[in-house]
């Protein structure tokens, strides 16, 4: 029976407090969510068997639009500069007025897990306003055994409505479009964006929140296993190779975007991958590829021909941030479990649209702090409205609009684990050489995965080192299989002078950046800085 009570045995209590609710259809599976959204008109289906929605207006995340309630809990532990606040009183008014736009509708409603680690895990109940939103985030998140559901009792409440619209002076958000967190309650109010990744981050952002109190690094990152059960991590931002790199066929997959560090190891937040498409194919990305065209994916803001429905990943018309969701078993060298042992290996990814960083370099663990505190990767036109030429994006812990806490908070805890398990720590540079966005090439991606295999597999550690003169880490001077002079940067540059007046710009960018985290760093870390004095 699917129209049932909301506060039953069965499934448990939550806060939502919905009244008068049509039909609530509850942990259906790919099947009957595809039938649903396809008998309200809310996708197609794609050659291949791939359900295809468009997201609307919102093709992407609305950070400014997302708000976390200042209420006595919050207010001495959330970083302020980085969240705006909702009043109680505000999000009180919210959530009553969500409750009444949804009397009379029928929604979906999935019970889930965040996080394979049983100690740290939340359990997620999920009610949304369109099925293949309901398809999305349980392709996202972790499902229950079926047999766990009997004595499921949620902790969490997310309520996504895309069709409620928000009131600025009414509830003291800054448009229409409102993502408000109510830590203290546990409940998540999404209303007037169709995205459902804003679903996927705010399960996120609420780990963020609470993991570091027990002492787990929640971290913005992709992670796999090698053959001798030796891990690693990727720290990137949208765009870096996060989701690429870590699908390596020789290499188990954990995960593609969202991992924890316990005492006990790594474990996966999630239970599928939310892949960018934009140029996605079967030659360069085979495992993706073929996992974006089955039964179960959700395509978003895709173009399909309307008569053959074959869809075109290389059309960017509707958006360049176009993306695929599916789950993890999608992928043959899947972890079953989700959770492997401490890492050997991290690697930061930045696509340094500039075109002078290297494509690999060592970090010393002062250095990785420096650039994790950092998080530099940078914008170009097109990926972003309004964007003309190349503009440095710094997002600090290599995900800033989900960090509720302070950003040392996930850096002091970070250092302990780097020192304590004296983890090896890369750099690598999947942006551009020689010459800056729109005279130099992509980083060649055979020569970044040539040099991440040689990172992972510890031949890397034992290369000859030069020093950065504007960087300052080492960076080796030969590898097998990689052309030399890429290793170095200014000798891909025809214009050397112009080289290093761009390096010295960048460095420049970095400092100015760094000064809002000077006072929550040691003398190591602030040594640690790109500077211009060892290229003079």
């Amino acid at each position: 029976m699917e129209n049932i009570g909301l506060f039953n045995a069965v499934h448990g209590a939550d806060q939502s407090g919905f009244r008068k609710l049509k039909t609530v259809y509850w942990n259906l599976e790919a099947p009957r969510l595809y039938e649903e959204s396809l008998k309200r008109g809310e996708s197609q289906i794609a050659r291949g068997g791939a359900l295809c929605a468009d997201t609307g207006s919102h093709t992407g995340r609305s950070p400014k639009d997302k708000f976390v309630v200042k209420d006595a809990q919050t207010e001495s532990n959330v970083w302020w500069e980085n969240n705006a606040a909702m009043s109680p009183e505000h999000f009180e008014t919210l959530l009553a007025d969500f409750l009444a736009h949804a009397e009379g509708k029928e929604l979906f409603a999935q019970d889930l897990y965040g996080g394979a680690d049983p100690s740290h895990r939340v359990k997620a109940r999920v009610y949304t306003e369109y099925a293949w939103h309901s398809l999305f985030i349980r392709n996202l998140l972790i499902r229950p055994e079926q047999g766990e559901l009997a004595s499921y009792v949620p902790e969490m409440t997310i309520i996504d409505l895309p069709s409620f619209k928000a009131d600025p002076k009414r509830h003291g958000c800054r448009t229409d479009t409102v993502i408000a967190i109510d830590f203290t309650r546990k409940i998540v109010l999404v209303g007037n964006s169709a995205y459902a990744g804003e679903m996927k981050k705010s399960v996120f952002t609420y780990l963020n929140y609470v993991l570091p109190t027990k002492g787990v690094v929640p971290m913005h990152c992709s992670a796999n296993v090698g053959a001798k059960d030796e891990s690693a991590i990727f720290f990137g931002l949208s765009g870096t190779g996060k989701t690429t790199l870590s699908a390596d066929p020789d290499r188990t997959l954990l995960g593609d975007d969202e991992h924890g560090w316990s005492k006990d190891g790594i474990f996966n937040f999630e239970g599928g991958c939310y892949a960018k498409t934009i140029k996605l194919s079967a030659e360069a990305e085979p495992q993706i590829y073929a996992a974006s065209l089955r039964f179960g994916t959700v395509l978003e803001n895709i173009v399909m021909d309307p008569i053959t429905r074959e869809v075109d990943f290389d059309d960017q018309s509707k958006t360049e941030n176009t993306r695929s969701a599916y789950p993890l078993d999608f992928i043959p060298n899947a972890s079953r479990t989700g959770r492997a042992g401490t890492p050997k290996n991290i690697v930061m990814l930045t696509a340094d649209a500039f075109g002078v960083m290297p494509p690999i370099a060592k970090l010393t663990p002062a250095e990785a702090m420096y650039h994790f505190l950092s998080g530099y990767t940078a914008k170009v036109a097109g990926t972003e409205r309004g964007l003309v030429g190349v503009e440095p994006e710094f997002s600090t812990c290599f995900g800033s609009p989900f960090l509720p806490r302070h950003p040392s908070e996930y850096a002091n805890l970070l250092r302990d684990f780097i020192a304590k398990h004296h983890v090896d720590c890369w750099l690598v540079n999947t942006g551009w050489t020689g010459g800056k966005y729109g005279t130099g090439r992509r980083m060649p991606i055979r020569v970044t995965r040539r040099l991440l295999s040689a990172a992972l597999d510890g031949s890397l550690s034992r290369a000859d080192y030069r020093r950065d003169p504007y960087f300052g880490f080492a960076v080796p001077t030969s590898v097998p299989g990689v052309e030399p002079h890429i290793l170095y940067p200014v000798k891909t540059w025809q214009d050397k002078a112009e080289f290093a007046e761009t390096a010295k710009k960048l460095v420049g960018m970095f400092a100015e950046n760094f000064k809002r985290f000077e006072d929550h760093v040691d003398d190591s870390v602030r040594a640690a800085a790109p500077t211009n004095s060892l290229a003079a």
